[in-house]
């Protein structure tokens, strides 16, 4: 439709908020409880020439709101915000600066870093920053079919990918998609991911973007992309063609046709408006008051929880709405299955600014009637006072568990104080979440995620190595219980080489005989390195990219197969993926627990032996099939220097190897088992037997 250009707006509408077509116009509703007055404006299709302003003529119940009659998809807007210019009360307007709507769906153009991007700290900035700012797009919002492949919790496998990262290399994807969201539909993607048997894709953010300036001045990039530019609008560089929303939603149906389902990560906890001295670009312009969380003795300064200049004020109820309606858009036009909320623990912050597992946010998400019925997962922690929450979010919610991860990484570098803390880990970390009804899924169980080493590099290198972030070495984390078997880096040592494939098989046998959700970064089946880097946020480069001719090579494939084969065990076998935390009380088998954990020698363990220092983990649990056939499995893992014996505990049962780490990756199965089995050292072995009607 043609842009028109009325003189003046009709009423409309408060709600719903953002710029909706109804077939015959466009109703624009906007947030702001404290502007003096709103302004729509209208610029032509190419969004460079501002053609109207129309003020927005009614203000209802704290929204701006007018009707814009023969207008619709495809019209190209801006807002602008007059009200006072008073920091010190926490209030920003100023019309010189071009919004772009908190609602947009779809963006035209890019954000061009100049100082007319600045509100002011002290005064109002006079320069009009409109050349400088994407606008917004009027877009028509058809719901997504709803054809999610609703995979229970307890059989969930997720994949942690990056859509550029995964993708951009692979030889087989087309060049115009490589890089793109449509590459994950490409046959080449999807074949690697069912052949894995993953059951979700965790995809890093693919909201709109804001591209740091000191990065963009290093000749760097905010590629994770946890700095949002637009929560309601995808990131224009993952669209193979500009604006091609229809290719999100083409791969997510590809994807679920697929038997994967696809969970997003999501930051709701800040903007990338920064602190005081940032851009003013969306809500700080609407109405700076409302939507963060200002210091309470100095209000033109922002709590800063989330360590990248603010926090958003989900207490106030229209921030709240706007995080709710932003899940709700992405789960009914993309049919999208699942979130991961960036620092979960600032959603969960009231008013009074402590952690609230019944704060608003969480409250309105579990009472949902369709979001409370998606996969949902925080990552329990962010930067404020108290601001570790792990175990303490509410049922319905899922828990990325770092416990599992630092367990697990210290006792296979050869930790000999962490086998009670890894066990309980193995147990789907009970002491943690076993309250309210929550299960074993409430665990996200991860050896390594985008923040950090990749398993490779875990093995491989003993210090962080981000010189290539131009932070001298500073950023990243410090701690990464990591060892690298000799050599620092990549080695032709095959002596080497074969320890670390055999750590990392270990590592993997680890998570994915757990009790509790596992999560693999995407290349890590693959060997996947990034030279050390432990903090790639902002490589856009090989560093970051899965190296798909890598992938190719021998190791590579026979890792791939293996980690293949554990997950199809997983799914095999129900003794690994636990409905209910198991706590010895029941008895699968007369007289036989359903969890239980022997010395060397066969014997239970005692509480004493816990306190022990000790490299060996042997845990035996059993299950109960549907069929009522009774499934055991034993875990035997030997973190140690030394090659240990272990006995097997009684009762006798038909046991075999299902998985040996110190073989080769894709070694076919053991079928005998003696009564005592030698274990080589930094090697694990896992047994299984069936016994028919228990």
């Amino acid at each position: 439709m043609s842009s028109p250009r009325p003189a003046r707006l009709l009423p409309g509408r408060p709600w719903p908020l953002g710029a909706t077509w109804d077939g015959a116009g466009v109703n624009i509703a906007v947030f702001s409880a404290h502007a003096t007055k709103v302004e729509l404006c209208l610029f032509d299709e190419r969004g460079e020439r501002e053609v109207a302003r129309l003020p927005l003529p009614e203000w209802t119940d704290e929204i701006w709101h007018g009707y814009l009659p023969d207008a619709g998809p495809g019209l190209v807007y801006g807002l602008r915000a007059h009200g006072p210019f008073d920091p010190m009360a926490g209030h920003r307007f100023n019309p010189a600066k071009l919004l772009i709507d908190p609602y947009a769906r779809q963006l035209r153009g890019s954000l061009r870093w100049h100082e007319a991007l600045s509100g002011g700290e002290r005064a109002p900035d006079p320069r009009d920053s409109a050349p400088y700012v994407p606008k917004a797009v009027v877009v028509a919002d058809d719901p997504a079919p709803d054809d999610r492949p609703r995979i229970p919790w307890d059989r969930t496998v997720i994949y942690e990918a990056h859509v550029r990262g995964l993708t951009v290399r692979h030889p087989a994807v087309p060049d115009p998609i490589r890089g793109t969201i449509a590459a994950l539909a490409h046959p080449a993607i999807l074949d690697h991911l069912t052949g894995l048997g993953v059951t979700a894709i965790e995809l890093m953010p693919v909201q709109a973007i804001l591209h740091d300036r000191f990065l963009l001045e290093r000749g760097l990039v905010n590629y994770w992309g946890y700095q949002t530019l637009c929560h309601f609008a995808p990131e224009p560089r993952y669209l193979p063609a500009p604006e091609d929303r229809v290719a999100f939603r083409s791969t997510v149906r590809a994807l679920h046709a697929a038997g994967i389902e696809v969970i997003l990560d999501i930051v709701l906890n800040h903007t990338g408006e920064g602190d005081h001295r940032g851009p003013t670009l969306s809500w700080r312009g609407l109405d700076n008051a409302s939507y963060y969380r200002l210091d309470r003795t100095d209000r033109a300064r922002y709590v800063n929880d989330t360590g990248c200049g603010n926090t958003l004020d989900l207490s106030n109820p229209r921030v709240l709405q706007w995080a709710l309606d932003c899940l709700r858009h992405w789960a009914t036009s993309y049919g999208i299955d699942g979130f991961r909320f960036d620092l979960g623990a600032t959603l969960a912050r009231g008013r009074d600014h402590a952690f609230d597992a019944c704060g608003a946010f969480l409250s309105a998400l579990r009472q949902d009637p369709l979001l409370s019925t998606l996969k949902l997962i925080v990552e329990p922690w962010d930067l404020g006072p108290g601001g570790y929450a792990l175990g303490r979010f509410p049922p319905g919610v899922s828990e990325w568990n770092d416990r599992f991860r630092d367990a697990a990484r210290r006792f296979w570098a050869g930790d000999a104080h962490v086998r009670p803390d890894l066990a309980a880990r193995l147990a789907g970390s009970a002491d943690l979440f076993d309250r309210a009804g929550r299960r074993p899924w409430a665990s996200v169980n991860f050896i390594t995620a985008h923040d950090g080493f990749t398993l490779f590099d875990l093995t491989a290198y003993e210090r962080k190595h981000n010189e290539a972030n131009r932070e001298d070495n500073r950023d990243g984390r410090d701690a990464n219980f990591s060892r690298n078997w000799g050599v620092e880096g990549e080695t032709e040592d095959p002596a080497i080489e074969a320890r670390r494939a055999g750590i990392a098989r270990a590592l993997l046998l680890t998570l994915f005989a757990a009790a509790g959700t596992p999560m693999l970064l995407a290349g890590d089946e693959v060997r996947r390195t990034q030279k050390g880097n432990n903090n790639a946020y902002c490589q856009d480069n090989e560093t970051s990219w899965l190296d798909w001719d890598r992938a190719a090579r021998p190791d590579a494939v026979a890792l791939h197969r293996f980690a293949a084969r554990l997950i199809a065990l997983r799914a095999e076998w129900a003794p690994l993926r636990p409905p209910l935390f198991p706590h010895g009380m029941d008895e699968p088998m007369p007289g036989v627990a359903d969890i239980a954990w022997f010395d060397t020698e066969g014997r239970p363990m005692t509480p004493e032996a816990w306190q022990e220092a000790g490299h060996v983990i042997v845990l035996r649990r059993l299950a109960r099939t549907d069929d009522g056939t009774v499934q055991a499995t034993l875990l035997i893992l030997n973190g140690g220097e030394r090659t240990c014996t272990v006995r097997l505990p009684h009762p006798p049962l038909p046991w075999r190897v299902l998985v040996d780490t110190d073989a080769e990756a894709d070694a076919p199965a053991d079928a005998t088992v003696s009564e005592a089995l030698p274990l080589p050292p930094h090697a694990a072995l896992l047994l299984g037997a069936v016994v028919a009607g228990g």
